[in-house]
């Protein structure tokens, strides 16, 4: 039992003897596909929104509920608005935010030639946010030219909102001043029922408690774009919706008739720098949240590219031509995260080591081979020392050496598969000394 075991020993030292190299390659190309493997994705990432009261801060905690079953934190930091977030996304105080669009200007580049140095992308847009123009009075106004002199909610500093509603405003030549009044959400419409201000810029869904307030609210009406064809050639970023006549109320008949209104997208924008899966990750949860049919949408409508203030993330480029990769498709996303880093290591390696395998059995058995061949190149010089240069003084020299040779061979250690080899040997180590015999007795 044990010389079987020793046996088994040495076989093991001849294969790592002769294997050795295949080792070292692949464990160089271990290394080196190393490199390339991607880190794991962040258990724990942050997302800056808006108000608590706002659609931003809503739809936040509805990705963390999902993003939980996946193994993700997200945690769901308030902001002013949309230039708040884009500062928190520049300076790594957040990885993902909310933008309005429009925000950002879009460079007047080239796809091929565009550098990004904001070190920011867009994973698309995710839903609409219509403008909302409320104000007071008799008369019916359809354009923001007829605000000229009245006093005017424009939203808070650091709100998109208050952007979008100064450059509106600049665009029909009406002056900043103190008849813009930093008001938004429900405060902005407790003022303009109270007929403290009047009118009101709000961007909100159509179910929105302030849009709702306000629809509702007596002596307050909602200004129908009449100019939205042309807003929408100034403006790229915004998008012409119609709300259907009487769709808020139809007993009452609310609205009288189609209102023509704007929207900006809301944007879902990265760090470029978030881990790839994570950007996927977040594109599956926005199709889940987003994807459905809405007031203003279509089902599958969002998210989509359709503003183009940052650069389209890669993987969102992917994602919306192809959908999700195909391991998320079918495994939870850690497992596939996994499985996608592994293949990145191992085909490399698989790589080295089929050919590296097609070649060592050959090597393998040179080397055990070449024990036995060592044995037959002394073998076959005193053969020819025999035949040729016979000194019968040399006579006892002669058969020390055979013995040794005969001795040798029986001590060989090869797998069994090669023991024909040395049973071979031994015969002709015995055919050699019966010359030695015959030479002998010649003599």
């Amino acid at each position: 039992m044990m010389a079987k075991f020793k046996a088994g020993l040495l076989s093991l030292r001849d294969l790592f003897a002769t294997a050795w190299w295949i080792f070292l390659i692949v464990g160089i190309g271990f290394v080196v596909a190393y490199q390339f493997v991607a880190p794991a994705p962040p258990k724990k990432i942050t997302i800056t929104t808006g108000g608590e009261s706002g659609a931003y801060y809503q739809f936040a905690n509805r990705y963390a509920a999902i993003l939980a079953k996946n193994g993700i934190t997200l945690e769901v930091k308030t902001s002013a608005g949309s230039l708040e977030n884009l500062a928190r996304l520049k300076n790594d105080e957040a990885q993902i935010g909310f933008v309005q669009g429009g925000v950002v200007e879009p460079k007047e580049l080239e796809v091929e030639d565009a550098e990004n140095d904001t070190g920011l992308l867009s994973l698309g847009s995710v839903f609409y946010e219509p403008v909302w123009v409320f104000y007071r009075g008799e008369k019916m106004l359809t354009r923001l030219t007829e605000l000229q002199g009245k006093r005017i909610a424009i939203g808070q500093e650091g709100s998109g909102v208050r952007l979008l509603a100064q450059q509106m405003l600049s665009a029909n030549e009406i002056q900043p001043g103190d008849h813009l009044i930093p008001l938004s959400g429900l405060l902005a419409a407790e003022e303009l029922q109270q007929g403290r201000i009047d009118a009101a810029f709000i961007i909100a869904a159509e179910k929105a408690p302030v849009v709702q307030v306000l629809l509702r609210s007596p002596g307050v009406k909602v200004m129908s774009f009449a100019q939205a064809g042309a807003y929408q050639r100034r403006f790229p970023f915004l998008t012409k919706l119609t709300f259907p006549h009487g769709v808020a109320d139809l007993v009452r008949d609310f609205p009288p008739e189609d209102i023509k209104l704007l929207a900006p997208t809301a944007n879902l924008i990265v760090r470029d720098d978030l881990h790839p899966a994570l950007q996927t990750l977040m594109l599956k949860v926005a199709s889940e949240v987003h994807g459905k049919s809405g007031f203003f949408q279509d089902v599958g409508e969002f998210p989509a590219y359709k503003d183009q203030m940052l650069p389209l993330s890669p993987e969102a480029s992917r994602y919306f031509k192809s959908g999700p990769p195909f391991l998320q498709r079918y495994l939870p996303f850690w497992l596939a995260v996994l499985v996608d880093r592994l293949i990145v290591l191992l085909v490399p390696i698989i790589a080295l080591l089929i050919p590296l395998l097609k070649i060592a059995p050959a090597i393998y058995t040179w080397r055990v081979r070449s024990k036995v061949f060592r044995c037959y190149g002394e073998l076959k010089f005193l053969e020819d020392d025999l035949k040729n240069h016979y000194n019968p003084a040399k006579l006892n020299d002669y058969r020390s050496r055979l013995d040794a040779l005969d001795e040798e061979a029986a001590q060989l250690h090869v797998p069994l598969g090669f023991t024909d080899l040395v049973y071979t040997l031994r015969e002709h180590v015995n055919l050699v000394r019966r010359i030695l015999d015959k030479r002998e007795t010649q003599a």
